[in-house]
């Protein structure tokens, strides 16, 4: 079976997305990502999965509530146009994001889109060294 984990890019150029596949399809992760209120813009918010799974390639997830915003995803992870672990793109998780909102007066709006999220290299996160 195909070990999924890892770092995925997420919505916008700096944020992302990990992925963590643990025994009998149980999924945790975060979104790392920049806030959108007047109060966080700009400052990088994490949100984890409040709950995840995954049965065969099939994903979903939601994230905890932070600063009125979560996350709902729901789709597949598929081999992407990397040639291996190594090359970004090796995985893509594709599907639905719904973004939920909690206004100032407590009504809950939904946005909606589907997305690609790109597998980062898999030593991208392991620091550089020199010989």
């Amino acid at each position: 079976m195909d070990d999924y984990s890892g770092m995925y890019a997420f919505i916008r150029d700096g944020e992302f997305l990990q992925l963590t596949i643990e025994e009998a399809g149980r999924v945790t992760g975060f979104i790392s990502r920049y806030g959108d209120l007047e109060s966080d813009r700009g400052v990088f918010l994490d949100q984890f999965f409040k709950q995840g799974k995954l049965e065969g390639n099939k994903l979903t997830f939601t994230t905890d509530t932070v600063h009125s915003v979560w996350y709902e995803f729901k789709g597949s992870v598929d081999r992407g146009q990397g040639k291996d672990r190594t090359e970004e793109d090796y995985y893509v998780i594709r599907g639905t994001l719904t973004e939920n909102t909690i206004d100032a007066n407590k009504k809950t709006s939904a946005r909606t889109r589907q997305v690609a999220f790109k597998s980062f290299p898999l030593d991208a996160a392991l620091p550089k060294t020199s010989n």
